[in-house]
Parts: C-alpha cells; sequence; structure tokens
C-alpha cells in the first residue's frame, strides 16, 4: 500500500477518541489497546507497529548464556538467564527497528516481568522508535522517561526481561495485546486515552472520516459555548450541518 509522506502527521493532529468512534462506524469494534497507560503524559505517537511476543518461561527452552563461562560463580541460574536475552527476540526486534516505529509488545498482562529498560530503550530511540507500548511493565521507568521515549503500560518493575515467569519468544508475528490483535505493521495512535490499532488496509478511509468529524467537532463546540442547543449541535441535525457549511466556507 502506498502510504503519503504526510499521513503520520495527519494521524497525530487527530485524536485516538474520534479514530475509535470512526472505527466503530466501520464495523471495527476491537482495536483499543486495553490496559496500557501512558507514563508520559501529553505525549502523542502516530506510526506503524512492530511486535514482540513473550510466552511461559521453560527453563529447558532458554537460549544459552552467550557462550559465557559462569560455572563458577554463586549466581550462576540468575546471570545465566539474564545474559540468554541477548539471544533471545529482545534483542533481534530491536535490530530491525526502523525510524517511525512503535513497538508493541504481548506481555500477556504480567504485572511482573520488566519487557525493556534503560539501555534497550536508548538502543530504540537511536534506531529511530517513536514509542513502546506494553501490556505488561518496563523496568528503569526514570531512566526510560529521560531518554525522551514516551511509554504506555500497564506499570512498572524492578525486574528484567526474563526473571520472573516469561521469556521473549519472537517478534514481528501477530501478537494479542491488551486483548488486541496486533499485525506487524498495522498503524499505531497513542495518546492520553491509550493506545489503538488501524488496520492497513483502513488508514486512509478512517483518517478521511476522522478528520471531517473532528471539523465540525470544532463548529460544534463554538456553538454548545455559547449556549446553543445540543439537539441542534452535537451530533449536527439538518439546520446544523447548513450553519457548518456556511462557518467552514467562511473560516477556508
Amino acid at each position: 500500500m502506498n502510504i503519503s509522506k504526510n499521513i503520520f502527521e495527519r494521524l497525530e493532529a487527530v485524536s485516538t477518541a474520534t479514530i475509535s468512534g470512526v472505527l466503530h462506524q466501520f464495523g471495527i469494534t476491537s482495536t483499543f489497546i486495553v490496559g496500557p497507560k501512558s507514563r508520559n503524559p501529553g505525549s502523542k505517537i502516530a506510526g506503524k507497529a512492530v511486535t514482540l511476543r513473550f510466552m511461559p518461561k521453560r527453563e529447558d527452552m532458554l537460549p544459552s548464556a552467550n557462550n559465557k563461562d559462569i560455572s563458577n560463580q554463586n549466581n550462576e541460574k540468575s546471570v545465566a538467564q539474564e545474559y540468554s536475552e541477548n539471544t533471545s527476540a529482545l534483542w533481534k526486534v530491536l535490530d530491525m527497528i526502523q525510524p517511525g516505529d512503535v513497538l508493541v509488545v504481548d506481555a500477556r498482562g504480567s504485572m511482573k516481568t520488566g519487557c525493556i529498560g534503560e539501555m534497550l530503550s536508548t538502543y530504540f530511540k537511536a534506531k529511530g522508535g517513536i514509542g513502546i507500548i506494553v501490556d505488561g511493565c518496563v523496568r528503569d521507568s526514570k531512566e526510560i522517561e529521560k531518554t525522551g521515549v514516551p511509554v504506555w503500560s500497564k506499570g512498572v518493575t524492578p525486574n528484567f526481561a526474563s526473571q520472573t515467569n516469561l521469556f521473549p519468544w519472537d517478534f514481528n508475528v501477530p501478537i494479542a495485546c491488551g486483548e488486541t490483535l496486533v499485525l506487524p505493521g498495522d498503524f499505531i495512535v497513542a495518546d492520553d486515552d491509550g493506545p489503538i490499532v488501524i488496520p492497513t488496509s483502513m488508514v486512509e478511509k478512517v483518517l478521511e472520516e476522522t478528520e471531517k468529524h473532528e471539523g465540525w467537532e470544532i463548529f460544534s463546540k463554538l456553538k454548545l459555548e455559547d449556549g446553543g442547543e445540543i439537539s441542534k449541535y452535537y451530533p449536527l441535525n439538518d439546520e446544523g450541518e447548513k450553519e457548518y457549511e456556511i462557518w467552514k466556507k467562511q473560516n477556508s
């Protein structure tokens, strides 16, 4: 699909609330990623999804500790576990990040696993990533904030990615993030109301209708502020629509 260059700027200019309503009008009702909240209030992003999926950990399936000799260390098990992450999907997905990408993580709703921290967020930002959405937790939350990467997550934790019951299993695959299907390449828009998914095939149609909706809402709000009747101006009835068309021409 040929996407116009300014489509991300246009998406950033509209709200997730309006996008959600428009998607519902088109019969797409399961696009809100439930759970993750903005850790950087006021942030707004619009980009393409790159996906990462965590799965329940099983010790016999953990990769090697990068051939690191840790046999004489008292904390052998813990060190091996953390070092094993750098051969996992978590490291690999970061290497494929392109400018404008949004990392969307299926963490199975876990409140124990710190899916990403300061160092990986720093690398993500350097690669051009614009935001991270996790239906679980991040670690080093204050340090991530300093990197300037907006994050939407269910919470924070001191634990590293494989410290508890999950492991970063695969990437660039369909995932279920916050009870919502996310496919690699889907459009993601996130603001203070949360993250929402726009199917790639529908983005132009959704954006056009969203911009139209928010255009008449500006007019409606002005009228309501002046005491106009809500039955006339929200939504616009036939009479209100005629007034809006006149106002639009006068303000174009």
